[in-house]
Order: structure tokens, then sequence, then C-alpha cells
């Protein structure tokens, strides 16, 4: 199996399905995101969404910070304070160790960048005043990405990458906060350069059509 932690991994186009595409016949790719969730949030229910399985794991990717780096003022039903964010994915990592998921099979990622002008107009049609700041998104990317390193795992670090030598990351995001297609591809891409390594190995499931024996198929698909 390899769990995605970000619900919308799979919608139309979406980097999980790009995902689940690559790993056909190799892995599972389960999605277990919460959309608008924290890493306060996703704490507490880490138990129900992952459970101790006797099912292999050959990756986990651990996706929070866009809710998390929310502006108290302007939205504390979802912020979280930026030093409780790290100790939350530290914590995440400690439980994940404790059902048998190693630090090598952890990836960090951290929140997108943010497109100010965009998202504000979303938030406004909402009622609400701009509610995300993209410094403020940076801030909780770095910590991240350091969380990850105290911890010994993987990290991609979207906020960085995505604004990289001056480029327009406005295309990554469909409405200043969420991927868009360009954005899901973005992520796909950059995610399937640590995840190939932990995959590549993977036995494929069953073997290929033109080698079942049609004479006696059970010889060849009943077999180890």
């Amino acid at each position: 199996h390899a769990v995605f932690l970000f619900q919308f991994a799979f919608q139309a186009n979406g980097w999980g399905s790009e995902i689940s595409h690559k790993l056909a016949r190799k892995c599972d790719v389960v999605n277990r995101g919460l959309s608008g969730y924290n890493t306060r949030w996703a704490k507490i229910v880490l138990p129900r969404i992952v459970p101790i399985s006797d099912a292999p794991l050959a990756a986990v990717t651990v996706f929070f910070g866009a809710n998390d780096c929310a502006l108290e003022d302007k939205n504390p039903a979802q912020h979280v304070p930026l030093q409780e964010f790290t100790d939350n994915l530290k914590d995440i990592v400690k439980y994940l160790l404790s059902v048998g998921v190693s630090n090598d099979k952890i990836i960090f990622i951290t929140p997108p960048p943010l497109q100010e002008a965009a998202w504000e107009k979303e938030c406004l049609l909402k009622g609400s005043a701009l509610n995300r700041l993209n410094s403020v998104a940076g801030q909780y990317a770095q910590a991240c990405v350091q969380a990850a390193g105290q911890s010994g795992v993987d990290v991609l670090d979207l906020w960085t990458l995505m604004q990289k030598d001056g480029q327009d990351f406005s295309v990554y995001l469909s409405d200043g906060l969420h991927l868009s297609d360009k954005g899901n591809q973005f992520v796909a891409e950059h995610l399937w350069t640590l995840l190939e390594r932990r995959v590549t190995d993977l036995p494929f499931i069953l073997p290929y059509w033109g080698d079942v024996d049609p004479k006696c198929p059970e010889s060849s698909l009943l077999c180890d």
C-alpha cells in the first residue's frame, strides 16, 4: 500500500490518480486525506485513518500546513500555532513508527505558496477577509522541512520549488490556494522522484496476459 493524507489527490487529474496509475498492479494507493483539516485534528483521527495493519506499506505522504497556517485573527477554527504545527508533525511520525511504518517510508509535503489576490477573491465571495498570507505559508513550509529533518523523513518542499527562479506560481493554483491541473502535475512529477526508489522493486501482481498459458491458465495464475 501507499497511503496519501490529502483528500483532493484523487480528483480528476489529481496527483494521487497519476501516482496510482504508475503503480497499477504493483501497489494499492489509498487516499486518507481530509479536506480542511489541520494537524491538530489529524493527530486525533490518525489511528482511525491509518490503523495497525498487517498490509505492508511502501510509503506514506503527510501533506499539511495550508490550513494550519490560516491567520488566527481571521480564521481561528483552522489556525494552529507554528510550534504546535511542528510538534504535531513529529507526533504523526511517532504514531506511524508505532504502527510499523519506518522513517524511510514517510514523505512530508509542505504547503504550496499562496496567491493572495486570487484567494482574497474567494474569501470575499464567502463574506470574509483574506485569511492566509504567502509569507506565513512559507514559515509553515520551513517548519515542515525542519521537522522532516529532525524526524529523519523525506520532504517535498512545494512552497520553495513552485517559486523557484521567480516563476509565476499562480498557474499551479486553481483559486490561489488549491492545486490546479498544472499544480497536480507538478506534485505528481516531483513526488514520483521520491517515491520511485521506494517502489521500483515491488513485484508485478499476477503475470502479464501474454505470459498466461491459455491451455492451462491455472498453472500461471495460481502460482506464487
